[in-house]
């Protein structure tokens, strides 16, 4: 495990560094660089220790802490949010301090309870309530539904240090710990990533919880999540991103994402494509196989996209495993604000378009035509059709 390092005169990063996890919620997030689960150390007249790690190092992280502090001079453990990743090792550090209060919200207390079967010294708290350390305080700031109802993050002042749990968070196993100190380009995927498959749905509720905390006032000079990079160099930068983010954000990107049996709706993507770029070349049109590439992925470029192109054969009477699986993602984030139309190849029944146009009804998005479906392989005809399709479907951006 990777040794504890210092964030500044009282703070202490006493995380875990993961390269090996690819996979997350289950098997539902590809995380191909890894990520942390950051816990952090305050010393001040009173020692506080906020969130822990995923239970599968609980053990060799409490061997790391026993070196790094007794645990009984512990006096305040902060449980920003209790989802298993952050609060798996609780109960193996509860068995060693029994007592110590536990400062979480009043969701936060039902969730440990109800994970875990046990109860502690819990401390309720709210927004702006704070707590003394000593020379500095925390000031707690509820964050419900970003992205768990119990979510809050809690703010040193003195330091001006902002714990932000899963905000501002990417799954980015970096062992240089710090945003200045790892790959720029993986850094800033990840960020958008993270945002588009786990906070998007939670958009409008970020945009008014972003500007109370703007309102509250508070200097900040370094951010610290609870997975990925702490932010030191410029940490308003992934605020100013998020602000961003949140407001119906999209670029001049066209998504076409397809799967195919025999290449003939992959044909349809190409020429529809084509079509598009004779309109609109100042376009990033981004063509992608829903079998063969990450959904997650996908929906990453989705976010940035101001119109999307959904494209399946038809397999007995409906659409193809993955793009099925697909649409529902993307139901799930609950895009907006972005054009939509569908398409797709056939031998003989051809509902995957009716299927498609069925599925895409029930979205916030906007389907802006009956779709486009071709029988059996394209011909000089039909790849001019797609093409038109693709015409028709630029203007409308």
């Amino acid at each position: 495990m990777k040794k504890f390092v210092s964030v500044s005169d009282s703070v202490k990063w006493v995380g875990v560094v993961d390269q090996d996890m690819k996979k997350f919620h289950g098997e539902e997030l590809s995380i191909p660089s890894g990520t942390t689960y950051n816990s952090y150390l305050i010393r001040d007249e009173k020692i506080a220790l906020v969130d822990t790690v995923i239970h599968a190092f609980g053990e060799q992280w409490l061997e790391l802490l026993k070196e790094e502090i007794d645990l009984n001079k512990i006096d305040y453990i902060i449980m920003n949010h209790n989802e298993p990743d952050h609060s798996g090792a609780l109960v193996q550090l509860m068995k060693e301090i029994p007592d110590t209060p536990i400062y979480c919200t009043q969701m936060g207390k039902e969730i440990i309870e109800a994970y875990y079967g046990r109860s502690y010294n819990f401390n309720i708290v709210k927004t702006g309530d704070k707590l003394s350390l000593g020379k500095n305080e925390i000031t707690f700031v509820e964050m419900k539904m970003l992205h768990w109802p119990d979510s809050m993050m809690s703010y040193l002042n003195g330091e001006n240090i902002l714990f932000s749990n899963d905000a501002f968070g990417q799954h980015y196993g970096a062992n240089g710990l710090f945003n200045d100190m790892v790959d720029q380009n993986t850094l800033e995927y990840e960020c958008l990533k993270y945002y588009a498959c786990i906070l998007t749905p939670f958009s409008k509720i970020l945009e008014k919880k972003l500007e109370e905390v703007i309102s509250l006032g508070l200097p900040i000079d370094v951010i610290c999540p609870s997975h990925g990079v702490i932010w030191r160099d410029n940490p308003m930068q992934i605020v100013e991103k998020y602000s961003k983010w949140c407001r119906s954000y999209k670029e001049d990107v066209v998504v076409i994402a397809y799967d195919t049996m025999w290449e003939s709706t992959k044909k349809m993507a190409e020429s529809i494509a084509d079509g598009i770029r004779e309109v609109k070349p100042e376009y990033e049109i981004i063509l992608t196989n829903s079998a063969k590439n990450s959904e997650n992925d996908i929906v990453t470029d989705m976010f940035r996209a101001s119109a999307i192109l959904f494209g399946s054969s038809t397999i007995n009477n409906g659409i193809l495993p993955s793009m099925a699986a697909l649409i529902e993602g993307v139901k799930g984030v609950n895009f907006q604000d972005k054009k939509v139309a569908a398409f797709g190849s056939y031998g003989w029944n051809g509902k995957s378009l009716a299927v498609l146009n069925e599925e895409l009804s029930k979205t916030k998005m906007t389907l802006v035509n009956e779709g486009l479906k071709v029988k059996w392989n394209l011909n000089s005809a039909t790849r001019e059709e797609c093409m038109v399709f693709g015409r028709d479907f630029a203007v409308k951006l």
